[in-house]
């Protein structure tokens, strides 16, 4: 359910009214504008008793149920997109967002070279591995801790943001205080232990869609992580498995205009894991682009051919800064549209 109070209710109604919807078992989820305060309502119960009596409740303008089943993430509950601030950005605002840097991070000065040269050519956040999900057993694994040293070194000297891969719950609380927005890969889209825990960690989380994940189920686990306290969350479209092998993944490009209609959370494309080919990146990063991406997430390294993973699908620093180069004037008419779709609103 939604409830939404009049303009201008007073404190005194706004907790009048969270406190019956406790009395009647629901959970309350609030998000206070500069008008109006806005309550989501979720949990098992009599709905129909309880939106009744909160109509008659003082301070109430409206009672609707919720048809989506994912609440807190909806287009019903929250109108408005999302802004999410990281670092002095403003993820889901009037700037387009760029993450770039490697898939691991192997070296001092690997991940430095890489940071400073994507910074100069245009990118807000640092991108790299310190926990490495790998396919196989022996395939290098990240340096951890180290690698979360390296990445706070590099954001110390280039003002960076930072975004990293958490793999399991109980790294969480290490990795949160290394990096400026925890990771979730598309391998832990459904670790609901980790959503759980990542819901109380006081950063905000890039969710990476699965591979196997249909955009409900993206949403659903978006849901976990705000229903359990976290409402800055990004969404990752990053490709998905299909019949198809001449690319890595099959990019759900209308995947990004669609969650744009179902939710407020900013949404963010991966061409790199959408594609596995290099040469393929630049293309898909201006379909982004056009298409009404708020950012982008891009794998490079200084020299791809030495990536310990990856590889083959890094951007080198020169086709990085050339691939920014080019985006200039897609990126101007996005900004042109998001400043039409505001006056429009």
């Amino acid at each position: 359910m939604i409830i939404s109070m009049r303009p201008h209710a007073t404190r005194e109604e706004i907790e009048h009214v969270c406190e019956r919807i406790r009395e009647f078992g629901y959970k309350v989820h609030s998000i206070e504008g500069e008008e109006r305060v806005v309550i989501g309502v979720v949990g098992i119960g009599d709905v129909t008793a309880c939106l009744e009596s909160l109509e008659a409740t003082p301070g109430v303008e409206r009672a609707v149920r919720i048809s989506a089943p994912y609440k807190f993430v909806s287009k019903e509950f929250k109108k408005e997109h999302t802004v999410i601030q990281v670092n002095g950005l403003a993820v889901g605002g009037d700037e387009f967002i760029v993450m770039a840097g490697p898939c691991s991070v192997e070296s001092e000065r690997q991940i430095m070279d890489t940071a400073e040269s994507v910074r100069a050519s245009g990118a807000r956040i640092l991108r790299g591995g310190a926990f490495k999900p790998r396919t196989s057993p022996y395939d290098f694994q990240g340096l951890e801790l180290e690698g979360l040293k390296l990445l706070r070194k590099a954001k110390q000297a280039t003002g960076l943001a930072i975004v990293t891969e958490v793999m399991c719950d109980r790294d969480v609380e290490l990795v949160a205080e290394y990096t400026d927005i925890v990771q979730i890969g598309a391998r832990n889209m459904q670790n609901f232990a980790l959503l759980k825990s990542l819901g109380k960690c006081g950063r905000p989380v890039l969710l990476k869609r699965g591979m196997s994940s249909t955009v409900k189920e993206l949403l659903m686990s978006a849901e976990y992580l705000v229903a359990h306290g976290n409402s800055e969350v990004m969404l990752c479209e990053r490709g998905i498995r299909t019949f198809e092998t001449a690319t890595r993944n099959t990019c759900d490009i209308a995947a990004v205009p669609l969650l744009n209609e179902m939710t407020h959370l900013p949404v963010i494309l991966d061409p790199s894991h959408a594609t596995g080919k290099r040469s393929l990146v630049p293309a898909l990063a201006r379909a982004g682009v056009a298409i009404g991406a708020d950012g982008l997430i891009i794998e490079v390294h200084p020299c791809p051919e030495k990536a310990v993973s990856d590889g083959a699908q890094s951007l080198t620093l020169d086709q990085f800064r050339s691939m920014m180069k080019d985006l200039k004037p897609f990126i101007q008419l996005w900004k042109e549209s998001r400043v039409a779709a505001a006056v429009a609103v």
